[in-house]
Protein backbone atom coordinates (compact mmCIF):
# COMPACT_ATOMS: atom_id res chain seq x y z
CA UNK A 1 0.00 0.00 0.00
CA UNK A 2 1.19 3.55 -0.29
CA UNK A 3 0.43 6.77 1.28
CA UNK A 4 -1.61 9.22 -0.39
CA UNK A 5 -1.29 13.04 0.05
CA UNK A 6 -4.07 15.48 -0.30
CA UNK A 7 -4.69 19.38 0.28
CA UNK A 8 -7.12 21.01 1.42
CA UNK A 9 -8.24 24.94 1.15
CA UNK A 10 -9.53 26.91 4.73
CA UNK A 11 -11.56 29.87 3.13
CA UNK A 12 -12.87 31.91 5.51
CA UNK A 13 -15.27 35.48 5.65
CA UNK A 14 -16.71 37.30 8.01
CA UNK A 15 -16.95 34.59 10.84
CA UNK A 16 -17.78 32.11 8.45
CA UNK A 17 -15.31 29.21 6.28
CA UNK A 18 -16.36 27.38 3.12
CA UNK A 19 -17.21 23.64 3.13
CA UNK A 20 -18.61 21.66 0.28
CA UNK A 21 -21.95 20.02 1.07
CA UNK A 22 -22.67 16.38 0.78
CA UNK A 23 -24.48 13.93 0.73
CA UNK A 24 -24.85 10.35 1.68
CA UNK A 25 -27.33 7.53 3.33
CA UNK A 26 -27.01 8.95 6.78
CA UNK A 27 -28.22 12.94 5.59
CA UNK A 28 -25.87 15.81 5.08
CA UNK A 29 -22.02 16.28 5.68
CA UNK A 30 -19.42 18.79 5.13
CA UNK A 31 -16.03 18.72 4.20
CA UNK A 32 -13.35 21.39 3.01
CA UNK A 33 -12.69 21.97 -0.43
CA UNK A 34 -9.75 19.78 -2.38
CA UNK A 35 -8.32 16.49 -2.54
CA UNK A 36 -5.57 14.24 -3.90
CA UNK A 37 -2.43 15.38 -5.31
CA UNK A 38 -1.29 14.22 -8.67
CA UNK A 39 2.04 12.66 -9.77
CA UNK A 40 4.31 16.09 -10.59
CA UNK A 41 1.74 18.36 -9.12
CA UNK A 42 2.81 19.76 -6.30
CA UNK A 43 0.21 20.48 -3.13
CA UNK A 44 -0.39 24.47 -4.15
CA UNK A 45 -1.52 23.32 -7.72
CA UNK A 46 -3.39 20.50 -5.85
CA UNK A 47 -5.38 22.93 -3.82
CA UNK A 48 -6.23 25.52 -6.73
CA UNK A 49 -7.35 23.02 -9.38
CA UNK A 50 -9.51 21.06 -7.12
CA UNK A 51 -11.22 24.60 -6.04
CA UNK A 52 -11.77 24.69 -9.17
CA UNK A 53 -13.23 21.96 -9.58
CA UNK A 54 -15.51 21.32 -6.48
CA UNK A 55 -16.43 25.00 -5.24
CA UNK A 56 -15.45 27.12 -8.82
CA UNK A 57 -13.41 29.64 -7.54
CA UNK A 58 -9.82 30.38 -8.17
CA UNK A 59 -8.10 30.95 -4.94
CA UNK A 60 -4.65 32.44 -3.40
CA UNK A 61 -3.17 30.10 -1.61
CA UNK A 62 -1.30 30.89 2.23
CA UNK A 63 0.46 29.16 5.21
CA UNK A 64 -0.07 25.85 6.31
CA UNK A 65 -2.36 25.26 8.78
CA UNK A 66 -2.56 22.17 9.61
CA UNK A 67 -1.48 18.35 8.84
CA UNK A 68 -4.18 15.26 9.42
CA UNK A 69 -3.14 11.93 9.02
CA UNK A 70 -5.90 9.29 8.24
CA UNK A 71 -5.19 5.46 8.85
CA UNK A 72 -8.58 3.92 7.98
CA UNK A 73 -7.71 0.78 9.67
CA UNK A 74 -7.67 3.17 13.11
CA UNK A 75 -11.35 3.89 12.59
CA UNK A 76 -14.84 2.64 12.18
CA UNK A 77 -15.16 2.59 8.11
CA UNK A 78 -14.58 -0.89 6.86
CA UNK A 79 -14.76 0.30 3.00
CA UNK A 80 -10.95 2.54 3.65
CA UNK A 81 -9.09 -0.25 6.12
CA UNK A 82 -6.32 0.07 3.85
CA UNK A 83 -6.08 3.91 3.36
CA UNK A 84 -3.17 5.74 4.11
CA UNK A 85 -3.96 9.54 4.01
CA UNK A 86 -1.79 12.86 4.91
CA UNK A 87 -3.83 15.96 4.37
CA UNK A 88 -2.58 19.21 4.19
CA UNK A 89 -4.20 22.33 5.34
CA UNK A 90 -3.85 25.42 4.02
CA UNK A 91 -4.94 29.19 4.10
CA UNK A 92 -6.71 30.12 1.11
CA UNK A 93 -8.31 32.96 -0.29
CA UNK A 94 -11.03 33.67 -2.98
CA UNK A 95 -8.74 35.61 -6.03
CA UNK A 96 -12.23 37.74 -7.09
CA UNK A 97 -16.23 37.50 -6.57
CA UNK A 98 -17.40 35.92 -9.53
CA UNK A 99 -20.06 38.35 -11.79
CA UNK A 100 -21.96 35.44 -12.36
CA UNK A 101 -22.71 31.88 -10.72
CA UNK A 102 -20.20 29.90 -10.43
CA UNK A 103 -20.57 26.35 -11.29
CA UNK A 104 -17.88 23.61 -10.04
CA UNK A 105 -16.40 22.01 -13.14
CA UNK A 106 -15.87 18.26 -11.66
CA UNK A 107 -18.22 18.17 -7.49
CA UNK A 108 -16.88 14.96 -6.17
CA UNK A 109 -19.35 12.19 -5.95
CA UNK A 110 -21.73 13.04 -3.04
CA UNK A 111 -21.53 16.72 -3.25
CA UNK A 112 -24.28 18.87 -3.93
CA UNK A 113 -23.30 22.36 -3.23
CA UNK A 114 -21.01 23.95 -0.89
CA UNK A 115 -21.99 26.95 1.81
CA UNK A 116 -20.57 28.96 4.30
CA UNK A 117 -20.96 27.97 7.38
CA UNK A 118 -20.40 30.05 10.59
CA UNK A 119 -16.65 29.11 12.38
CA UNK A 120 -18.56 29.41 16.10
CA UNK A 121 -21.04 26.63 14.99
CA UNK A 122 -19.08 23.79 13.61
CA UNK A 123 -19.36 21.70 16.47
CA UNK A 124 -23.30 21.60 14.98
CA UNK A 125 -22.68 20.18 11.60
CA UNK A 126 -21.41 16.27 10.65
CA UNK A 127 -17.77 17.92 9.59
CA UNK A 128 -15.23 15.49 8.49
CA UNK A 129 -12.87 15.03 9.71
CA UNK A 130 -14.69 15.65 12.92
CA UNK A 131 -11.54 16.30 14.80
CA UNK A 132 -11.22 19.83 12.28
CA UNK A 133 -13.70 21.69 13.92
CA UNK A 134 -11.69 22.94 17.29
CA UNK A 135 -8.58 23.56 15.52
CA UNK A 136 -10.21 25.58 13.26
CA UNK A 137 -12.43 27.64 15.66
CA UNK A 138 -9.01 28.31 17.99
CA UNK A 139 -6.80 29.36 14.60
CA UNK A 140 -10.37 31.84 13.78
CA UNK A 141 -9.94 33.33 17.24
CA UNK A 142 -6.32 33.82 16.70
CA UNK A 143 -5.26 30.92 19.60
CA UNK A 144 -2.37 29.13 19.17
CA UNK A 145 -2.12 27.23 16.15
CA UNK A 146 -1.19 23.24 16.55
CA UNK A 147 -0.06 22.47 12.91
CA UNK A 148 0.09 18.68 13.29
CA UNK A 149 -2.58 17.42 14.39
CA UNK A 150 -1.95 13.26 14.14
CA UNK A 151 -4.22 10.11 13.02
CA UNK A 152 -7.99 12.01 13.88
CA UNK A 153 -11.66 10.83 12.57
Amino acid sequence: MHIRNSAKAVIQKEGHVLLTKNRDAEGIFYLFPGGGQEHGEVLVQTIKRECLEEIGYQVTVGELLHIREYVGKNHEHAHDRDVHQIEFYFVCTIDAQPVEMIVPSNPDSHQIGSEWIAIAKLQEYRIYPKGIRLPIQQFAENQKNVVYLGDIN
